[in-house]
């Protein structure tokens, strides 16, 4: 049966419709948008705004569990817990490893893919392991190498054509040849863990990576004679940049910057989050790595570095509007039409639109979670 959510705003990609009515039709898809009271069903959330449902492009795990056990079953209890952070869509993240164990990972959640109940996986992101070890973080460097294109052809076959974003250190060697190769599969290139000169970087994406990771950490600073990883970041055209806005991180300033450079539009928010998600402190596991959870952070127990966060997406919502960075639409874009766009996959999400699977979320004015829709179905909240 079809029914109409009320709320106080609908942010659709360009603009956002006050005091107005949404349909949800009886196959679980948007319908239309009305201003006028319509007949029939209402569901009233005129307190609040609905938003397309939050798209995590970067994310390792949750609730104990993480994408490199190569366990669907836990992957399933991720893509539950995420329903609870506002997370509708999910590219499960790999980290640097054997090449054995990244070609048992996606051939896993190539196999199972569409079984998990929760938030719905729309692909994979290779993050690694083609780095380099200057800017390692928490990825292993003993397993870093130079791209191989006959891995990653092997990778994306065994995932059934899911792995659509991989990140590589741009001094590498093969580096065009590599990109080349992932733009004719679909796969997006994405810029992390490197020392590349501004140079490199710009070689990288004139040859169609489109994503630096995690702008600031794991990357070459800008300085004024070498602009490094950030500053590509900053300055090349028609690129997205993620940022892990945990106040952690990136300090809220650095944060502005990058939206500055970037606008809504392209800047992607991200969790970065490994298995310590929603676990609250304690020790944890990172790959083969200790891990210390404290005073809101995830740090390697030997050095101290960040690994990872603990940080929900709809948190960073929350964050990027309380530093007063952007307006809460443009939060709530950053952290699902951005992200969505910037792996090619916002025509089955991060937008509300007419025929769309309503995925969805309800938040108050200051980006606080009241409710989860999945398919039209309320899951959360």
């Amino acid at each position: 049966m079809t029914v109409f959510i009320k709320a106080k705003s609908i942010i659709l990609p360009e603009s956002e419709v006050e005091s107005a009515y949404l349909e949800i039709t009886d196959k679980g898809q948007f319908g239309r948008i009305v201003t006028e009271k319509p007949e029939g069903e209402i569901v009233d959330y005129s307190d609040f705004h609905l938003a397309p449902g939050l798209v995590d492009t970067h994310i390792h795990g949750y609730a104990s569990h993480d994408v490199m056990d190569k366990d669907f079953e836990g992957i399933k209890v991720i893509s539950e817990g995420l329903l609870s952070c506002g997370v509708t869509s999910w590219l499960p993240t790999t980290l640097t490893d054997t090449t054995e164990n990244l070609d048992a990972v996606c051939e896993t959640i190539g196999t199972y893919a569409g079984q998990e109940t929760g938030a719905k996986i729309q692909g994979i992101f290779l993050e690694g392991p083609f780095f380099t070890e200057k800017y390692k973080g928490a990825q292993n460097p003993k397993y870093m190498s130079d791209p191989s294109i006959e891995k990653l052809d092997n990778w994306h076959s065994l995932s059934k054509g899911l792995v659509n974003k991989i990140a590589i250190a741009p001094e590498r060697e093969g580096v065009k040849e590599f990109i080349e190769f992932a733009n004719s599969k679909a796969i997006h290139t994405a810029l992390a863990h490197s020392d590349a000169t501004y140079t490199q970087a710009e070689a990288a994406v004139e040859a169609g990576a489109n994503i630096f990771v995690h702008v600031y950490n794991g990357m070459s600073g800008l300085h004024h004679r070498e602009p490094g990883m950030v500053g590509a970041a900053l300055n090349l055209k028609n690129v997205y940049a993620e940022m892990i806005c945990d106040g952690h991180h990136v300090h809220p300033a650095a944060a502005e910057i990058v939206v500055k450079a970037r606008g809504a539009e392209e800047t992607v928010l991200i969790t970065d989050c490994m298995r310590a998600g929603g676990m609250g402190e304690g020790e944890s596991r990172l790959g083969e790595f200790e891990v210390v959870v404290k005073d809101g952070t995830a740090r390697l127990k030997e050095s101290g570095s960040l690994a990872g966060s603990i940080l929900e997406l709809i948190e960073a919502v929350q964050n990027v509007v309380k530093w007063g960075l952007v307006s809460l639409p443009d939060a709530l874009r950053m952290a699902s039409l951005a992200p969505a766009r910037s792996v090619n996959i916002d025509h089955i999400c991060g937008r509300i639109a007419e025929g769309r699977a309503a995925d969805f979320i309800v938040v108050d004015d200051a980006g606080r979670l009241q409710a989860t829709y999945l398919d039209g179905v309320k899951r959360f909240g």
